[in-house]
C-alpha cells in the first residue's frame, strides 16, 4: 500500500510535523529521505527491508555501493541519499565534539575515536552501535 493511503497521522512526514523526529522510527526517518519505494513496496516498506538486511543504520551507513544497490529499490542514487546523511550526521557530530574537550572523559574518546576511524558508533549518531 502506498503511504499516500495511509492515515494522515500515520505517514512519518506528516507524524514528524506533529510529534518531531524522535516519535519516529529509525525505519520512518530512512523512508524520509529514500522517498519513494518500487511497486508493491513503500519507502517505509524498503526502509524496513534495509534494516532487516543491514541489521541497523549503521550497517546501512557502512554498507558498500554493491551491497547496498543489489537490494531492489535501491539504486545509486539512493546509495549516494545514504551516504549523504550519514557525512551529514558525521560532520554534526564533529562540530560538536570541536566545541568540548574532545578527550573528557572515557566516552568521549569513545565518541572521537569513533568519529575519526569512520564508524557512527558514537552517541551522537542514532540507531548506531552502543
Amino acid at each position: 500500500m502506498a503511504i499516500t493511503d495511509w492515515p494522515e497521522e500515520e505517514r512519518p512526514r506528516e507524524k514528524l510535523l506533529a510529534k518531531g523526529a524522535e516519535a519516529l522510527s529509525d525505519a520512518e526517518l530512512l523512508a524520509i529521505f529514500l522517498r519513494v519505494g518500487v511497486v508493491g513496496k513503500s519507502a517505509v516498506d524498503l526502509a524496513r527491508e534495509l534494516l532487516g538486511s543491514f541489521g541497523s543504520l549503521n550497517g546501512i551507513f557502512s554498507a558498500s555501493r554493491s551491497a547496498l544497490t543489489a537490494v531492489n529499490g535501491m539504486g545509486d542514487s539512493k546509495y549516494v541519499q545514504v551516504q549523504a546523511i550519514f557525512e551529514m550526521a558525521r560532520r554534526a557530530l564533529d562540530e560538536e565534539m570541536r566545541q568540548r574537550d574532545a578527550l573528557s572523559s572515557p566516552q568521549a574518546v569513545r565518541d572521537y575515536l569513533c568519529l575519526r576511524m569512520g564508524g557512527a558508533g558514537a552517541r551522537g549518531v542514532r540507531g548506531a552501535v552502543p
